[in-house]
């Protein structure tokens, strides 16, 4: 059996197995009439499911659309392009490329299809992954695959339609919102399992225990695979990556002396600071600056965060909920433009200033700051710019 033939074997078995039910937000934003699309994201966050659901739509035969991972160990060294060259030789007309970063010039070799081939290629990656070839990021439409947010957790969980609210909308009139959504559930009764154990689509798949396993997993291959790869990690330092993390979480985030820290670590100031980006980059944690100079690599950050709420379950010994909340909050905003600020919490999109807390917080940090909003765990509703953090899960 050749190799090619081999691939349509699996593409085949992919196509005809169960393809879940449940559309997610983001794939309805998807331009999937463009020749070349990628999906970047987490490892967990179901981007294969949503390269599932897109072929198991399209109106072709399916002999005309393939699946491949390039993970698959049989690919091994084998170019993407002499793979594309002979599907096309065979009159596919759709290719989907999973896990597209174990392939080592996929810049090039998508470029080279683009141009030459009469195929469409939708692909899926690592967060981490950077088109750093320009010719192909003016090509190329790409999109950032999201963890589920509290709104898509309930819709799964639950079985119930809920509607998006964008955040001026809610800004404006959150108490409405939030009585929207408390007449078809109790939001606080479902918050706490989320912020523990409902981020990754794979919450349905068992119990708490073996959440735990898979996202654990995730970690450990987004480290030992994805950043090990694609930003040339040497793998005797793959345990000082972990311990980094499980370092970040157990810290204060505000907390962070570098020097100090590069001591703590083994690594020099240089090393560790690529350390910080490629996590970041892996979508593991979040880095918030005050003022960020351009792409500065070497810039302190003034806080870090976990990237969502569920890693502290996996990462620390003892965790803050303050941290926890953070985290849930600056996650439901990826689509924002977000800075650390020094009057309040955060500084969104250069015009709102929130302050994150329990239901006793107070405006003292944020009094008479123009646009400035109170997010406040524990309360079902708010009070004019009083807004319980549980409906900033409804942002998408």
């Amino acid at each position: 059996m050749t190799l090619i033939s081999t691939l349509f074997y699996y593409s085949n078995l992919f196509q005809s197995s169960k393809v879940p039910l449940y559309t997610r937000s983001i794939y309805k934003q998807i331009s999937f009439d463009q020749k070349l699309i990628g999906l970047k994201g987490a490892k967990g966050v179901g981007k294969t499911t949503l390269l599932h659901q897109y072929l198991n739509n399209l109106e072709i035969d399916i002999s005309e659309k393939v699946y491949i991972s390039m993970d698959n160990p049989l690919i091994g060294a084998e170019r993407l392009l002499t793979i594309a060259e002979e599907f096309q030789k065979r009159g596919i007309k759709v290719l989907v490329v999973d896990e597209i970063h174990y392939q080592r010039y996929f810049e090039k070799d998508l470029k080279t299809i683009y141009d030459f081939f009469d195929i469409q290629v939708v692909f899926s990656g690592s967060s981490a992954i950077a088109l750093s070839n320009a010719d192909l990021s003016r090509r190329a439409l790409i999109y950032n695959i999201p963890i589920l947010s509290f709104r898509e957790f309930l819709e799964l969980k639950l079985n119930i339609k809920l509607n998006v609210f964008n955040l001026e909308q809610m800004l404006e009139s959150h108490t409405k919102y939030a009585f929207e959504v408390i007449s078809k559930l109790k939001p606080l009764k479902y918050f706490d399992e989320y912020l523990n154990f409902g981020v990754y689509p794979f919450f349905l798949e068992g119990g708490e225990q073996d959440y735990i396993m898979k996202l654990t997993e995730a970690i450990n291959k987004t480290i030992e695979s994805d950043l090990l790869q694609l930003f040339n990690i040497d793998p005797k330092n793959i345990s000082l990556l972990k311990k980094l993390l499980v370092v970040l979480c157990e810290n204060p985030p505000g907390d962070m002396n570098i020097t100090s820290l590069s001591r703590e670590m083994g690594l020099n100031v240089k090393t560790l600071y690529n350390y910080i980006n490629a996590l970041e980059r892996g979508k593991l944690i979040h880095l918030l600056y005050y003022n960020k100079k351009g792409n500065a690599l070497f810039q302190k950050p003034d806080k870090i965060l976990l990237e969502n709420p569920n890693l502290f379950k996996v990462l620390c010994f003892s965790s803050n909920i303050g941290t926890i909340r953070e985290s849930f909050f600056l996650s439901m905003l990826h689509n924002h433009t977000i800075r650390y600020s020094k009057k309040g919490d955060y500084f969104i999109d250069d015009k709102y200033t929130f302050e994150i807390g329990g239901k006793n917080k107070d405006f003292k940090q944020i009094k008479n700051i123009k646009n400035s909003y109170l997010v406040i765990d524990n309360i079902e509703i708010g009070d004019i710019k009083k807004i319980p953090i549980w409906l900033f899960g409804f942002l998408y």
